[in-house]
């Protein structure tokens, strides 16, 4: 059976907020050591481009999120294990925001590299519960 049209918009909207999220960091990591050749201001001003649509697709993440768990039927979920993992992944997701903003306003090399990973690990972290939720 298909999804209504409403609840494939929501989880549409979810997942392209996730790809632009947890996606875009993987992808920005894996290009800095390349951008870093082409001049060493040029990862920061990339990575300032990305949170341009990075930061709004977090809010679309938060957003849906919500109306994923007050659209989901809960009397399908009643277990304790359902329970903890929903809340692993709100705290995982409130982590993977935080982290985030450290990253940016980090102003050393290892604040850089341990809030970058800690943000990496927590949205695919995030990511990975969204999955087992969904079921």
């Amino acid at each position: 059976m298909l999804a209504s049209a409403v609840d494939s918009i929501r989880l549409w909207l979810h997942v392209l907020g996730a790809t632009v999220w947890v996606g875009g960091q993987l992808t920005l990591a894996a290009l800095v050591p390349v951008l870093r050749t082409i001049g060493p201001d040029v990862p920061k001003r990339v990575a300032r481009a990305f949170n341009r649509v990075a930061w709004p697709a977090y809010g679309l993440l938060i957003v849906t999120g919500i109306w994923n768990v007050v659209a989901v039927n809960h009397a399908d979920h009643p277990s304790s294990t359902y329970q903890a993992v929903l809340g692993a992944k709100v705290a995982v997701v409130a982590a993977s925001g935080i982290t985030a903003t450290l990253h940016t306003r980090a102003t050393s090399t290892r604040g850089l590299a341990v809030w970058g990973a800690l943000t990496g690990l927590t949205a695919l972290s995030a990511l990975y519960l969204g999955v087992l939720l969904a079921g």
